[in-house]
């Protein structure tokens, strides 16, 4: 399963719901403010790191670049374009987004 997740983890508990649900070989796409739990120093990022020993974990570049927070990825988050986020669709059976 694929997990998207398009919220700040300062707006909503969405990604603490959603790491309790994930299962090891899921994978967490970061969209829109989503992408600032990918960031370093952000109150979230121990528990994404952790989660990174799991799960896949990617983050959508251009929301990224948009926001300014490229340069602060944590270490275990993959970016990946639009193209790659099609991929991810494709790759894993079944989509979840988080509102």
């Amino acid at each position: 399963m694929l997990h998207i997740i398009n919220k700040s983890p300062f707006q909503t508990t969405t990604l603490d719901t959603c790491l309790r649900m994930a299962q090891p070989g899921h994978g967490i796409l970061f969209i829109e403010d989503g992408v600032y739990a990918a960031t370093q120093g952000s109150a979230v990022q121990e528990r994404l790191q952790a989660a990174c020993a799991n799960l896949s974990v990617f983050a959508l570049q251009p929301d990224m670049d948009a926001r300014g927070v490229t340069g602060k990825l944590i270490e275990g988050v993959t970016l990946v374009d639009y193209a790659g986020f099609v991929d991810l669709v494709e790759k894993f059976d079944t989509s979840h987004s988080w509102l």
